[in-house]
């Protein structure tokens, strides 16, 4: 039984013949050439596009890696596409292993040195000029942000389409999974979306799996990319972030800590570069830290989450899963998953303490911008007792707007609202995106 993917495919079918790139990102093994290569091949199959219309190649191949020549890898796709009344959908995996190449026949010596880098042959050259052929249809992956995400304003402006590729959302893993719902969150917290993760069924070989996916993929292709002289500041980079989800910090913070627990100094600078190849590759995300009544960002202050919590519980030996700040992680994660900036907010309360008046910052845990309005959330274990309901909604209720307010629960609660207008309801109702009209 194969894990469905269906919001996807049909993204990917909405944005079919549209004239531009489709580019799917996201961390690796999280199942973007298996959503290519066969769910949305599947799909278009059985709408009666013929076998011999796919043309499919992937760079991380080693018989492919002449491929990876930006020319080669065109003249190869225009050969099987040269059936001009034919439509052809073209699938290239992992297009970030295709290296930029010099143009033939320049005299680079006429050519300033500030505009040599415009001299090269690179894959958004190729992938332009793929795009403009009326019977090609492109579609690609890749797994580098900074390579993708972020350079596709500056490359292909608006000639290309991404599509982001999370793990396994708990609604897809609840529908392949065949469990109670609760037992199905338990295990989702513990061992995340990783798909060959979620399909392996001894627990030990799925920890085990995790462990060296995260280890001999992702870090080691981060030491590599980076050509760092060493994995020791990363890693211990990398165990402080995930210990730390859902924690307000910063690049001297981090900087602080491994220097005074490993004795391995380092600095901020080095730690911010640091963080953004932890981000480039998808182990983590950020949220920026957002003043309601001041309606102002604060500079250097974010949260990180993991970006999946089965590979930052393995990385940590499994030992740190407190169930409320996993739960934090998971909200955030599907909630950009939906498509929604999410920022962290603080609202200063005024309050009469021993006869003065105090300034104090209380945290909420996520502001949403739906686009048209943004709401606020909480997240909570519980609300069992009236000191615990004051807690978790003091900072909602001293907002003073007319935005909606939610505290999401952890289990199976139907959504409700106090006579305060604050919304409550489960994590696995919020999930499952069974009253989408809240979020």
């Amino acid at each position: 039984m194969d894990i469905q993917r269906n919001e996807y495919v049909e993204r990917l079918f909405a944005k079919s013949w549209n004239g531009k790139v489709k580019i799917i990102t996201g961390i690796r093994r999280s199942g973007k050439s298996f959503l290519l290569s066969h769910l949305y091949k599947q799909f278009l199959i059985n709408k009666g596009v013929k076998n011999d219309c796919f043309v499919e190649i992937d760079l991380e191949d080693t018989a492919n890696t002449k491929y990876r020549n930006p020319n080669t890898l065109y003249e190869y796709v225009m050969a099987k596409c040269a059936n001009k009344r034919r439509k052809y959908y073209v699938f290239i995996d992992e297009i970030q292993l295709c290296t930029k190449v010099k143009a033939p026949g320049v005299d680079w010596s006429q050519v300033p040195e500030e505009d040599r880098e415009l001299l090269y042959i690179t894959f958004y050259d190729i992938l332009n000029g793929l795009r403009k052929q009326p019977n090609i249809d492109v579609y690609v992956t890749g797994s580098n942000s900074k390579m993708l995400s972020s350079d596709i304003v500056t490359y292909f402006r608006d000639r290309g389409s991404e599509i982001k590729v999370y793990p396994l959302s708990f609604a897809e893993y609840y529908a392949y999974a065949g469990m109670d719902k609760r037992d199905a969150l338990d295990r989702y917290l513990e061992f995340g979306g990783m798909p060959l993760a979620v399909l392996e069924p001894n627990e030990q070989e799925k920890r085990n799996y995790l462990a060296g996916l995260h280890k001999n993929v992702y870090m080691k292709d981060i030491v590599e990319r980076h050509k760092l002289k060493d994995d020791v500041i990363i890693d211990a980079l990398t165990d402080a972030v995930y210990s730390s989800i859902g924690s307000l910090s910063n690049p001297y913070k981090f900087a602080n800590t491994i220097t005074s627990v490993m004795a391995h100094k380092t600095t901020d600078k080095t730690i911010k570069g640091y963080l953004e190849y932890l981000e480039d590759a998808y182990l983590i995300s950020h949220a920026e830290r957002y003043d309601v009544k001041g309606k102002r960002y604060f500079e250097n202050i974010k949260k990180y989450y993991a970006m999946d919590l089965g590979l930052r519980n393995a990385r940590l030996n499994f030992r740190q899963q407190e169930r409320s700040h996993l739960m934090e992680n998971m909200i955030y994660n599907e909630l950009i998953r939906r498509g929604y900036r999410v920022d962290v907010g603080v609202v200063e309360v005024e309050r009469v303490v021993d006869g003065k008046r105090q300034q104090s910052q209380y945290e909420i845990d996520f502001i949403v911008n739906t686009g048209s309005e943004q709401l606020y959330i909480q997240s909570a274990l519980n609300v069992d007792t009236k000191e615990k309901m004051e807690q978790e909604t003091f900072s909602l209720r001293n907002i003073r707007d007319s935005f909606r307010k939610i505290v999401i629960l952890d289990g199976n609660t139907h959504p409700w609202m106090n006579d305060e207008g604050v919304t409550f309801m489960g994590v696995i109702p919020f999930l499952l995106g069974i009253d989408k009209a809240l979020i």
